[in-house]
């Protein structure tokens, strides 16, 4: 026992205390450190050069800032990427298979979801009015975007006028996971009230296949007839699955009879 009087050394004042725990302690203000500032650097560098200068996971952190606004999310985002692969996927994915990842709240999955909507909102308020129609790869690149992260099949409409300009964009309905009704009477009703001369029809199949189904090409022969006699064209029908779409026109699928085996 020390006395009261007598001053206990520095070096002896706490001996439960070894250079193992200095080292971890030094280690620990170091990584500490390495992440201070971290968000505000992705920031600043997507801000200065956009996202081209940041990689997948970078970018999900970006999104994940806002949905969780402390702590480090840099070992989400790369959870996100492992289990999904890529940036895409993990924006295109259920909400449902978002929150089997560990840190992954309603909150996260419902901006993931909001993102998406959102960019597909953006396509199609830039699709303007007067852009021109001349092929079928113009109408697709047009129609592309309103796709972005669906959940559901979803069908459009894209009128243009006898100059082969654009006039809308419209959305005629959205289904299930797995399947869409083609609802004429709208179709007709929207190609009549845009007073177009010629229509392009769009849907997506979810199940990652640009393969129209047998009710799908019966459904637009028949459709195809009725706008001919309004003296309207239904130039192609286009099924989107992921990045990819098929041209019904270009396949021999519009023709009566062309989907009979």
């Amino acid at each position: 026992m020390v006395p009261a009087d007598q001053t206990v050394p520095a070096s002896e004042a706490r001996p439960d205390r070894t250079p193992e725990d200095e080292g971890g302690q030094k280690e620990e203000k170091r990584e500490t450190n390495i992440h201070s500032g971290h968000r505000e650097r992705v920031k600043r560098r997507f801000l200065e050069h956009g996202a081209a200068a940041l990689e997948d996971h970078q970018l999900l952190e970006l999104i994940l800032f806002y949905s969780r606004p402390q702590g480090d999310v840099n070992p989400l985002a790369h959870r996100l990427i492992n289990r999904f692969g890529n940036l895409k996927a993990v924006l295109d994915a259920n909400p449902d298979e978002l929150k089997e990842i560990v840190g992954v709240t309603d909150h996260t999955a419902t901006l993931f979801k909001l993102f998406t909507e959102v960019m597909s909102r953006y396509q199609q308020a830039t699709a303007a009015p007067g852009v021109a129609v001349n092929s079928v790869e113009d109408a697709g690149e047009l129609l592309r975007g309103c796709f972005v992260g669906a959940q559901n099949e979803k069908v459009y409409l894209l009128s243009v006028d006898a100059k082969g300009r654009m006039l809308a964009i419209d959305t005629i309905s959205s289904g299930s996971a797995d399947a869409v009704l083609l609802d004429q009477r709208r179709i007709v009703q929207t190609a009549l009230r845009r007073r177009a001369s010629q229509v392009f029809l769009a849907h997506c199949h979810v199940s990652g296949l640009a393969v129209p189904s047998d009710e799908d090409i019966w459904a637009t022969q028949r459709l195809r007839m009725t706008l001919e006699m309004l003296h309207i064209r239904l130039t192609d029908h286009l099924v989107f699955a992921d990045d990819d779409y098929l041209s019904m026109a270009q396949s021999g699928l519009m023709e009566n009879g062309s989907g009979e085996n």
